[in-house]
């Protein structure tokens, strides 16, 4: 389990330079209201989830260097889209940053909440471009009962190291150094009880306008997109070589009675 972002370390190493290049690519690509619009094929994707006023806009704004690049409504828990953003290469990108709708706010009607849990539940469940999650937490408020519950609902393919997880501790300027130390201990509490041997667990203080945790925030995603294209170029390259060592054992092999006699054999004697 990883720790970041302490109190003052505001200055940035080489690799984090880089990331943060690596991120200021960010642009729009798509809105989704259902699983069947997103994109197909096999590009990863990393999901922002939180409770509406979090703090996900400001993240993924922030993390970009673009103003409004994510939009956050005026009305809290009224944006009811999946919102794709493509990373890398404008002619190849290399990963999807995926901004899920905001949870936990009342003013929304009941049948366009249970909606979107519906599609929240399914593309946290089963979309398989899926490699990572980043958690934004009020780091005032801690964990809410609907922040466990999601923790929960992921736990299984956190455990397995199908999809990793980073907690966000966002508007940390918001506390003093002892609130922030106290921040990390907990959200550290509640992610040991999703920790095994092969889960990538991890949890940052945050914050857009004092820029606490933009470069390790960068460093993360750029580590975890490398790091899941790398296992799947290695997944298919495996795929290919055992294809071609099946067709190399079917060929049938040149039987030995199907030879033609040796010209130089010998003539019996008569």
């Amino acid at each position: 389990m990883t720790e970041s972002s302490r109190p003052g370390a505001n200055a940035l190493s080489d690799s984090a330079k880089t990331a943060l290049g690596w991120a200021h690519t960010a642009r729009f690509l798509t809105t989704a209201s259902q699983l069947v619009h997103l994109p197909e094929g096999d590009l990863g994707e990393i999901a922002f989830v939180g409770r509406s006023n979090a703090g996900k806009s400001t993240a993924i704004n922030t993390l970009a260097q673009r103003r409004q690049l994510a939009f956050a409504s005026k009305t809290p828990g009224r944006t009811q889209h999946i919102n794709l953003f493509a990373m890398g290469p404008k002619d190849a990108p290399d990963t999807y940053l995926a901004d899920l709708p905001g949870y936990g706010f009342a003013s929304v009607e009941r049948s366009a909440k249970l909606r979107w849990q519906k599609v929240m539940a399914d593309y946290l469940e089963v979309r398989r471009n899926l490699h990572g999650v980043v958690l934004m937490v009020d780091s005032r408020l801690g964990f809410t009962p609907l922040d466990k519950q999601l923790l929960e609902f992921i736990a299984p393919r956190v455990g397995t190291g199908e999809v990793k997880l980073l907690v966000l501790l966002t508007k940390a300027d918001k506390l003093n150094k002892r609130e922030q130390a106290a921040s990390l201990a907990s959200a550290q509490e509640v992610l040991a009880d999703l920790a095994t041997d092969a889960s990538d667990l991890g949890m940052l203080l945050f914050s857009g306008p004092k820029q606490v945790g933009v470069g390790d925030l960068a460093e993360t995603l750029y580590g975890w997109t490398h790091a899941h294209n790398a296992a799947a170029a290695a997944a298919v390259s495996a795929v290919a070589t055992g294809d071609a060592a099946g067709d190399a054992a079917a060929s049938p092999a040149a039987d030995a009675t199907d030879l033609p006699a040796d010209p130089a054999e010998p003539l019996s004697p008569v």
